[in-house]
């Protein structure tokens, strides 16, 4: 029996994910599934570019507006849900889309998420004490001699990382790497079609620019106004992000719209380049050097989906296309 496939478009913000997502829709006789950690907040829109109902072209949309601004919605949560939609997509015989730019949702969905022990503040005490003493290296050399695999997946500063490693170890007899290798992804069974976008930096800089100036413009300060008004808390999580969290600012008064403009600009910067080097480390993508929303873009991308959806081809793109991941 042919494995059921799932299409994922992937990249940093403002890449074109969304304009390429609905034309392979329209190819593909697809649905999408957004996978972006704030859309499924209602009330949230023009921060997260939610496709607007007429850019849609009728091509269903899911995962948008799941939960109330005050709810915790966790990657467990996103994967479960996400898997849901995708089996009732594939039930419908039509092909299910993922698109958006959060990684860690990503990776929830298609490797899986271990539940872990509940975090133990007497263990986490006695390790940020030991860091504050004897400087993060030394637990980060602990993690290497307990489980060599996550001091390379670590960084040799990321104390909340190493701790964690650390925790669990102490409280399970178990590394990470273990509990790791006991992880059933949601998708176990399907095949993925990955592709991930990566149009020139001076290009993504300035798409990045263009967007933000458009959700200005497009009213984002009285969204965030409203949503206040409505009863949303300042402390609600999807203020967290990278956008809300400084309008948020500018309207309680700490810095003056331009500014603020400008600081999300920056911001976003630095989060599209997260974004490039976390999705480096996915393995089986198909990088395209081209924004999404361009003819030849997505003649390529229904190319290379065209090819994955052939048993007897191997989804592999020639060289000259930019099969490598982002030196970002």
């Amino acid at each position: 029996m042919t494995a059921p496939v799932l299409l994922a478009v992937l990249g940093p913000t403002a890449s074109g994910k969304s304009a390429l997502g609905v034309a392979l829709a329209e190819r593909f006789s697809g649905e999408i599934v957004s996978c972006d950690s704030t859309a499924v907040y209602r009330g949230f829109d023009i921060g997260t570019d939610k496709v607007p109902a007429d850019q849609q072209h009728h091509i269903p949309h899911h995962l948008l507006d799941v939960v109330d601004a005050s709810s915790e919605y966790s990657a467990a949560d996103y994967a479960r849900d996400a898997m849901a939609a995708i089996q009732a997509i594939r039930d419908r015989g039509r092909m299910p889309i993922l698109v958006g730019g959060t990684g860690f949702y990503y990776r929830a969905l298609t490797r899986g998420l271990f539940p872990g022990p509940a975090r133990d503040d007497e263990i986490r005490r006695r390790l940020y004490a030991l860091a504050g003493r004897r400087g993060v290296e030394r637990l980060h050399r602990l993690v290497a001699h307990l489980d060599p695999p996550s001091a390379i997946r670590i960084q040799p500063k990321d104390l909340m990382r190493i701790v964690r490693a650390l925790e669990v170890y102490f409280i399970s007899g178990r590394t990470l790497t273990d509990h790791f290798a006991d992880t059933r992804a949601p998708l176990e069974g399907w095949t993925v079609i990955g592709l991930a976008l990566r149009p020139p930096w001076d290009e993504i800089a300035e798409r990045i620019a263009r967007r933000v100036d458009a959700q200005f413009t497009g009213g984002i300060v009285d969204e965030v106004r409203g949503l206040l008004a409505r009863g949303v808390a300042p402390t609600a999580r999807p203020f967290t992000g990278y956008v809300y969290k400084r309008v948020l600012e500018h309207v309680r008064g700490e810095r003056s719209e331009a500014d603020t403009r400008e600081l999300v600009v920056r911001e976003n910067r630095h989060y599209a380049r997260r974004q490039l080097i976390w999705f480096r480390k996915e393995p089986n993508l198909v990088w395209i050097q081209r924004a999404g929303d361009r003819d030849d873009t997505i003649d390529e991308a229904a190319g290379v989906v065209a090819r994955g959806l052939d048993p007897l081809s191997v989804v592999s793109p020639p060289p000259e296309t930019g099969t490598y991941g982002p030196d970002a």
